[in-house]
């Protein structure tokens, strides 16, 4: 454009608009010619990076800048455990070990109780600091009240939380409400839970998602129980959870054990309590009493003995391990390597992967590159998740063997149906 020209098209947008030529001249100046911009992959070096601890926020339990999960069965009082963290911090308290809190701030997000009828109260009554608790109600927009949305709103968020500072953890309840998406599928998952990890981070707050145990599986590891696909566990560096067991003496007792860790220890807990006290007159709420610390791993400490199968294996770890196997394949033909890791994130055995895979049939081949690749059988696909979708990419690389064809095949595909 010649500057007769871009002077003409200024008059007559000052005319149009009523602005100034000075005004236009802020506002449509045309921009200097630079060089393409393209997206660029960022790299560090090992060398460049200084070694760092893990800080916790309760040492071994709670961990700055990560997300952890807290599940159990209804009725365990997992809100109720999670006001108690939350009241510890607000008011500099003891952990269930002895250890003091540094005094901090807290965000609460929850769609399911009601904060002046149910959370405050409760908090009151674990001794929290009211004035460093922070719920969230809802968001403006275009100066209309809605629901809070994560996939929309998490930058207000972050926002305020900076405002307020000194955030120290953040209560989501129940995590899956983060998922706008499918929360069976792997990939929706993990898309939906990273805001919350990223902000975990920025924030250098400790992350609490809040989940239910799925139907079933009783007696098996309690971290695969967790309820909707295993990312939700994959992605959490620690996950505890919370049953009703009996006690030697034929009692029940109420247990919090550290079910999966990444980041230190994955096994012991401690004995815990509900207990009613009105924090004010006409006020009641239930509250945490912790008890005594025990050791032991969360399967050993949270399940009932169950019958075995032929192999001395439980029966409902093959029945877990059958969930997280129709989840994982769900997307269609998946790398055995993909199904490994992902039970390794999980916390799945990998010989209850291999048994449960056996008994759904799941139909496995060999790519053009060596690798193995599992497909669910097309009338189990249908049962566990509806219409199942072919992976292109991975249909593409593998070959088809003939049954009899299981010459050097190891022993994770043994006699394996082949598709």
């Amino acid at each position: 454009m010649n500057p007769s020209e871009y002077e003409a098209m200024a008059a007559q947008l000052d005319q149009d608009a009523g602005l100034a030529p000075s005004e236009w001249d802020a506002l449509a100046a045309p921009a200097v010619p630079g060089p393409l911009l393209r997206n660029q992959v960022i790299l560090v070096s090992g060398s460049d990076l200084t070694p760092e601890p893990v800080r916790w926020l309760w040492h071994e339990w709670l961990a700055l800048g990560k997300l952890h999960i807290l599940a159990g069965a209804p009725g365990q009082g997992k809100t109720t455990i999670a006001i108690s963290f939350a009241a510890t911090i607000t008011g500099g308290g003891r952990w269930p070990d002895g250890s003091r809190c540094t005094p901090g701030n807290v965000l609460i997000w929850s769609g399911e109780d009601d904060p002046a009828d149910t959370l405050l109260p409760r908090l009151l009554a674990a001794g929290a600091d009211r004035s460093r608790c922070h719920f969230v109600i809802g968001t403006r927009v275009h100066g209309e009240m809605q629901s809070f949305d994560p996939a929309r709103d998490m930058g207000g968020l972050e926002l305020e939380a900076a405002r307020i500072g000194g955030i120290k953890l953040v209560i989501v309840d129940p995590v899956v409400s983060a998922v706008a998406g499918d929360s069976h599928k792997n990939t929706e998952v993990r898309r939906a839970l990273q805001p919350l990890v990223d902000l975990a981070s920025r924030l250098d707050a400790a992350m609490l998602g809040i989940s239910h145990f799925s139907k079933g599986g009783a007696g098996g590891d309690p971290a695969s129980r967790v309820v909707g696909s295993i990312a939700f566990t994959a992605v959490a560096r620690v996950v505890m959870v919370a049953a009703k067991v009996n006690g030697e003496d034929g009692e029940d007792r109420r247990i919090l054990a550290r079910g999966k860790s990444n980041i230190g220890p994955d096994d012991g807990g401690f004995e815990y309590h509900i207990e009613q006290s009105e924090p004010l007159p006409g006020i009641h709420a239930s509250y945490i009493a912790w008890g005594n610390g025990v050791a032991g791993t969360a399967r050993e400490l949270l399940t009932e003995p169950d019958g075995q199968d032929g192999n001395g294996e439980d029966k409902s770890a093959v029945e877990a391990a059958a969930d997280f196997v129709r989840q994982v394949l769900a997307d269609g033909i998946t790398p055995a390597k993909t199904v490994k890791e992902n039970a390794a994130d999980a916390g799945v055995s990998w010989a209850s992967v291999r048994r449960a895979a056996d008994s759904l049939r799941v139909m496995k081949s060999k790519g053009t590159g060596g690798s193995w690749y599992w497909k669910l059988p097309h009338s189990t696909s249908q049962g566990a998740q509806g219409v199942q979708h072919s992976n292109v990419e991975h249909l593409e690389q593998v070959e088809h063997l003939e049954p009899k064809d299981t010459a050097g095949v190891d022993a994770d595909v043994e006699d394996a149906e082949v598709f």
